[in-house]
C-alpha cells in the first residue's frame, strides 16, 4: 500500500456520477447548450477579436488574481496590448499575467494542431514551470519540478511527497483515457464534467511547490478547449472560481472530507458558476449583434443620401448608438463633446430640424408622457422572431 492510499483516500480515479442529482445533470446540459450557442453565432472578425480579447482578459485576471495578484482587470488588459508597464515594485504582478498568457497561447496553439490532445506528466511540469518562470519563490521552490516536501494550502496537506510523480502518472492517464460519458452529442459535457474533476484532483495532489491552483486551472483551460468550447467560454471557470474565492476553497476542502468518492458538491458548485458565466457571455453577445444589425438599419436608411446635413444626421445617430440607456437626445447635443463636435457653429434651428427628420425616419422617436427623444431600437425587433415577450415594467413590480 502507498501511502497516499491511508493519508489521502480520496484519490482514487473512481468517479461515481450517479451521485449527481438530477439539478446537477440540467445544469450540465445547460452548460453544454449554451456552448455550442456561442460556438454557432457568427460575428465579424474585428467584433470576435474583441470578444476573444475581452474574455482572456478576465481570465488572466482572475487566475492570478485567486493566488492574490492585485492588478484589476483593465490593468491586465493594458498589460495584454502592451500599453502598460509597471513600476519596479509591481514588476512581478505583471511577470505574472504575461507567464499565464504565454501559457495560454502556447495551449491554444497545441490543441488546435492536434486531433486529440494527450497529457502527460512533462506536460504538467511544464505547465508549472510557465507559470512560476521568472518570479522569485521559496528557496525549495523550483518552477517545474516536482515537490520533495511536504505543502499545506490553508488547511489541506498535500499528498505525501513521494507519490506526487507516480498520482501525477496516473492523472495523466485516467484523463487520457476516461471517457466519463457516451461520446455521441456529449463532446462538450463530457470535456466540461473532465475539466472541473481534473482541477479538483491536481488541488488534491498539490504536486508543486507553487503555482499548483494555475496549474489546475490551465489544466481546466486545455481540457475545455479540446472539448470544442470557444475560447471566450473556456476561461469562465477561472472567472468563477475568483469571484467566489472564499466558496471556492471551502468546496475545495469539502470534497476532500465528504464521504469517500463524492465530489458531487464541487460540481455542482462550479458547473453553476459556469453556466451564469455563459448567459452574461450570451447576453455579450447579444448586444454585439444588436450594435451590428443596429448599424445597418442606420447605414439602410441613409442610402442614396450624400448631403453633408445627410452625412451629419447619420453620424449623431452613429454616436449616439455608442452609448447605452435611452438618454434625452435634445440635452446630448448641447453637452456630448463627440456630439456638440458636429453642430460646431450651427444653429438652434439647425438642431430641432435633424431632429425632426430623424423623427420622421423613425430612427427617433419620442415619449409621448415625457416628450423625451430618444433612438428607436424598436427598429430591431423586425429582425427578431415573433413570441410573446416579458412585460419589463410588470416584472419589476413582481
Amino acid at each position: 500500500m502507498r501511502t497516499y492510499e491511508r493519508t489521502h483516500p480520496w484519490i482514487n480515479f473512481k468517479v461515481d456520477l450517479r451521485r449527481l442529482d438530477f439539478t446537477t445533470w440540467m445544469i450540465l446540459g445547460e452548460a453544454q447548450s449554451k456552448c455550442e450557442h456561442i460556438t454557432g453565432v457568427p460575428l465579424p472578425p474585428a467584433v470576435n477579436q474583441k470578444l476573444h480579447a475581452l474574455f482572456l482578459a478576465k481570465g488572466i485576471q482572475a487566475t492570478t488574481a485567486i493566488e492574490g495578484n492585485t492588478l484589476s482587470e483593465e490593468e491586465v488588459q493594458r498589460i495584454l496590448e502592451k500599453e502598460l508597464q509597471m513600476p519596479p515594485s509591481k514588476k512581478y504582478l505583471q511577470k505574472e499575467v504575461e507567464n499565464i498568457l504565454k501559457a495560454m497561447k502556447m495551449l491554444l496553439n497545441d490543441v488546435t494542431t492536434c486531433e486529440k490532445y494527450l497529457f502527460s506528466v512533462e506536460k504538467l511540469r511544464h505547465f508549472n514551470e510557465l507559470v512560476l518562470a521568472g518570479l522569485e519563490l521559496d528557496e525549495n521552490v523550483v518552477p517545474g519540478r516536482i515537490r520533495g516536501h511536504s505543502v499545506v494550502a490553508g488547511t489541506y496537506k498535500g499528498a505525501p511527497a513521494k507519490d506526487c510523480e507516480y498520482l501525477l502518472k496516473k492523472l495523466c492517464n485516467w484523463l487520457n483515457q476516461t471517457d466519463l460519458l457516451p461520446s455521441k452529442g456529449n463532446r462538450i459535457a463530457r470535456g466540461i464534467l473532465k475539466a472541473i474533476i481534473a482541477h479538483l484532483y491536481l488541488a488534491w495532489i498539490h504536486p508543486f511547490g507553487d503555482g499548483n491552483g494555475r496549474t489546475a486551472r490551465l489544466m481546466e483551460f486545455v481540457i475545455l478547449l479540446d472539448a470544442g468550447i470557444p475560447t471566450p467560454a473556456a476561461h469562465l471557470l477561472s472567472n468563477h472560481y475568483n469571484l467566489t474565492s472564499s466558496e471556492y476553497y471551502r468546496q475545495l476542502a469539502y470534497s476532500s472530507k465528504a464521504k469517500l468518492g463524492d465530489i458531487s458538491d464541487f460540481i455542482h458548485y462550479a458547473l453553476q458558476g459556469l453556466v451564469d458565466g455563459l448567459q452574461t457571455q450570451i447576453n455579450t453577445i447579444k448586444a454585439l449583434q444588436h450594435a451590428i444589425i443596429w448599424r445597418d438599419i442606420v447605414y439602410e436608411s441613409f442610402r442614396g443620401k450624400e448631403k453633408e446635413s445627410d452625412r451629419r444626421r447619420r453620424e449623431l445617430v452613429l454616436e449616439l448608438s455608442k452609448r447605452q440607456g435611452d438618454e434625452d437626445i435634445s440635452s446630448l447635443i448641447r453637452l456630448a463633446p463627440a456630439i456638440k463636435i458636429l453642430y460646431v457653429g450651427k444653429s438652434e434651428k439647425t438642431i430641432q430640424r435633424d431632429m425632426k427628420i430623424l423623427l420622421e425616419m423613425k430612427l427617433l422617436t419620442q415619449d409621448k408622457d415625457t416628450g423625451l427623444v430618444i433612438l428607436n431600437r424598436n427598429l430591431i425587433q423586425g429582425f427578431m422572431p415573433l413570441c410573446k415577450r416579458e412585460d419589463k415594467s410588470s416584472a419589476k413590480e413582481d
